[in-house]
């Protein structure tokens, strides 16, 4: 089989590199000419654990193209994935589909023969129906059908979510395109994988109110976190206690600084303003939206708090400014907020990310940039744990005791045991856990 993946960002050249492993002759399309030529050469934009040696193996196998031609792309392909861009739209929050239009026109001047045209994009409803129009008016007797193939890839588990999924929606009641996505999806079939077949709206909102419970998740287990630091309880604990129950599960219940990164900031801000439109009520999403923006903002409070309420002319070293590990995604990431909100108050900032400084740079000024952990701390105030690499999680507290100017730590993703950091003489504050007293000999 032959398909083409229109869009070389996260999600189309994760998905095409990992259906060209399924065996399947993948053309991966951008019209941005620098990208495709750096991935003709093997230079792969993002940074996604096994990726490039993924993309290396495929395209040496002659499985896995690159072009900036879409016609050469979608020319005797079998299946066409949009794998655009849908940002949220400046001033009201919707989805920007226009990526999405042009690709679907684009797609029409192209195909010959019969051909499944799948959003892989994140859209709102109705968006495959637009797509559908776009495409018959473009070329009123083509051979088509429009799917909706929403994706759930987390970044930094991309690969595994892809090859081992929990299950795959996919939005069409045509048997003719049903065929084709099942031949597509067909190496799934050795791990049991769920394929549920749906109406193409149902589909596209699968994806959505997916993010959003997801969100709403963080959220919750953020306000609960407080109120644990009110009556003296441990968020820890009460996450455990509620997540053995079979009904609400242990995952996205981990207190922190706020959501961010690609998805949950603009899909569920998407989804609030597509119920809008339709006359529905979304108040707990809108809710979710409203809470954790609050949030990501507040957290720079906790820093200057530890810091005995005053900033200003203090140094503090900032550990992880990607909105999570494993990847170097600094969208909505909380240290968008944290560092200006402290800068605002005249803190010199230091920071060190494992993967994420070279697009941190091109949105923080005034950051002094380490080539290490330990570089970062020294001379420090405070310590900012953002976010939790694996490599911040066993730092050696002797010595960074030894490099701060004050051993003040504000763990924001909980990394540490409060009462290990209070015995090793450290002023440590955390998520949804009262101060501990020392350590009893």
């Amino acid at each position: 089989m032959r398909i083409a993946m229109i869009g070389t960002g996260y999600v189309g050249l994760v998905s095409g590199a990992c259906f060209s492993q399924f065996g399947i002759d993948v053309t991966c399309v951008d019209k941005d000419e620098r990208k495709i030529a750096s991935l003709k050469r093997g230079e792969i934009p993002i940074y996604e654990p096994g990726l490039e040696e993924l993309v290396d193996a495929n395209a040496k196998a002659n499985r896995l193209h690159f072009t900036t031609s879409l016609a050469e792309g979608v020319a005797g392909a079998d299946a066409v994935f949009i794998a655009v861009g849908t940002p949220s739209r400046r001033g009201d929050g919707h989805a920007d589909l226009s990526y999405v239009y042009a690709a679907a026109k684009q797609i029409a001047e192209a195909i010959d023969g019969y051909t499944v045209i799948v959003t892989k994009s994140t859209v709102p409803v109705g968006t495959g129906r637009e797509v559908e129009r776009i495409v018959r008016e473009t070329l009123p007797h083509a051979d088509f059908d429009v799917v909706s193939n929403p994706e759930f890839l987390r970044e930094g588990s991309a690969i595994e979510d892809f090859m081992r999924p929990d299950r795959v929606i996919i939005g069409t009641l045509s048997e003719r395109a049903q065929e084709v996505m099942r031949a597509l999806y067909r190496p799934l079939s050795l791990f049991e994988t769920p394929i549920l077949f749906t109406k193409r709206e149902t589909a596209e909102l699968v994806k959505y109110a997916t993010n959003a419970f997801l969100a709403t998740k963080i959220t919750f287990i953020n306000e609960i976190a407080d109120l644990c630091e009110r009556v003296g309880a441990d968020v820890h604990d009460v996450a455990r206690g509620i997540g053995l129950d079979g009904r609400i599960g242990r995952k996205f219940l981990h207190p922190g600084p706020g959501y961010g990164g690609s998805c949950f900031p603009k899909d569920t801000l998407a989804l609030v303003r597509t119920a809008q439109e339709h006359g529905a009520e979304m108040r707990i999403v809108d809710s979710v939206v409203v809470a954790n923006a609050d949030r990501k903002k507040k957290m720079a409070d906790r820093v200057v708090a530890a810091c005995n309420g005053e900033v200003k002319g203090k140094t503090v070293a900032v550990l992880g400014t990607t909105f999570k590990p494993n990847t170097d995604d600094m969208r909505e990431s909380p240290s968008l907020d944290i560092i200006p909100a402290l800068q605002a108050r005249g803190a010199r900032i230091k920071a060190y990310d494992p993967a994420g400084m070279e697009e941190a740079k091109k949105l923080l000024s005034g950051v002094e940039w380490c080539a290490d952990s330990y570089a970062a701390i020294e001379g420090s105030d405070a310590i900012v744990l953002v976010t939790e690499w694996n490599e911040f999680r066993s730092l050696d507290l002797e010595r960074v005791k030894s490099l701060m100017k004050r051993p003040v730590m504000v763990d924001l993703r909980n990394v540490y045991d409060p009462a290990t950091m209070v015995e090793a003489g450290f002023t440590y504050k955390s998520i949804g856990r009262s101060d501990p007293a020392p350590l009893k000999s």
